[in-house]
């Protein structure tokens, strides 16, 4: 196995040089740069970075725990974050914590034992322990929470503003002439989805229309569960609908389905907007109008102030950045044909 005095022989520069060109920690010329990283490559050299870090207390490494990795919002995160600590020559460790409050637990004890510098934490949808956050802050691990923000503990956190992504969404609806408009959350013990869901009933309220509780639908994050409770309703008696607003994407696909289940097309019987875009790629027909979170840049934005805190260049008092989201317009929110010229049974 090649040593890090036969890479500095071969690139002809000191063995200092050569860790600070794996390290990142002192500038070095390009041109020496590109000398040392030639003969790395050649020999195939492999850093150690275990024993590195024994030795400095410093592993350049960063975890993130995000709930699922399938969920198209979370790779978006994770590769912004990536980003930035690779600017920084850090490297990031992705895990999943299935949305088990236990596992996220387990999850956070196994990044502490791996020496990560710091953590990147999409909290889990179960209940969790205040004692799981502040175990890691206690350790002197850094901690940003990303997209779902603990409600009584105060940490550096990065987000979507919520509140005014969801009336956005509902805006737009309303602007089509959708006027019986209902939601589906996920958890409410998440507190994106309730502020996702206040802004629902303020934009209902400013345009006049009444918040009706029959219209407000609880849901979770698994489209299985979320397409039984939307056929159910789309089953009832009574009038439908005119349109349904997701808070999030596991949920829009769950009304997808329903309404696939319920011989229901959108925007024909029922117009469609969701938070959150359903797929990597618009494969949905018709396309879907969605509210876009800046997945890249909560994840870029996160893993910088993480690495501030880590370097001791951020300041005390804990960092809150929420980043505005953007409206997509496609096809599933249009006004129903049928509905506009006043087809018997309106909307259903």
């Amino acid at each position: 196995m090649p040593t890090i005095k036969e890479v500095a022989d071969l690139a002809g520069v000191a063995v200092g040089t050569v860790s600070h060109v794996i390290t990142g920690s002192v500038p070095v010329s390009e041109a020496l740069r590109r000398k040392v990283q030639a003969a790395i490559r050649e020999l195939d050299y492999h850093p150690n970075h275990i024993a590195r870090s024994l030795k400095t207390s410093k592993t350049r490494t960063l975890g993130i725990i995000v709930p699922d990795m399938t969920i198209p919002y979370f790779p978006r995160v994770i590769r912004g974050a990536e980003s930035a600590a690779r600017e920084r020559n850090y490297s990031l460790i992705a895990v999943n914590s299935d949305d088990s409050g236990s596992r996220q637990g387990e999850l956070l004890s196994l990044l502490r034992s791996q020496r990560v510098e710091g953590i990147l934490l999409v909290m889990a949808a179960a209940p969790t322990p205040m004692t799981q956050i502040s175990g890691i802050v206690g350790a002197g691990i850094r901690l940003v929470c990303v997209d779902r923000i603990p409600d009584r503990f105060q940490v550096d956190s990065v987000s979507v503003e919520d509140v005014p992504a969801a009336e956005m969404g509902v805006d737009h609806l309303i602007s089509m002439g959708h006027l019986r408009i209902a939601t589906i959350t996920g958890p409410l013990s998440l507190k994106n989805e309730r502020q996702r869901l206040l802004g629902y009933e303020q934009a209902l309220k400013r345009a006049g229309l009444p918040v009706n509780r029959e219209l407000i639908w609880h849901g979770n994050l698994r489209p299985e569960d979320v397409a039984a409770i939307c056929r159910d309703r789309l089953q009832a008696a009574g009038p439908k609908p005119d349109a349904i607003f997701a808070t999030n994407g596991p949920t829009g696909l769950g009304v997808l389905r329903a309404l696939r289940d319920c011989g229901l097309r959108t925007p024909d019987d029922i117009a469609f907007a969701t938070f959150d875009e359903l797929t990597v790629d618009d494969l949905f027909l018709p396309a879907i109008t969605t509210v876009v979170q800046p997945a890249y840049d909560i994840g870029f934005r996160a893993a910088e102030i993480l690495l501030q805190r880590i370097e001791g260049s951020a300041e005390d008092a804990a960092i809150t950045i929420r980043l505005p989201a953007s409206l997509k317009v496609r096809d599933s929110s249009g006004l129903s044909t049928r509905r506009h010229f006043g087809a018997p049974g309106g909307a259903a």
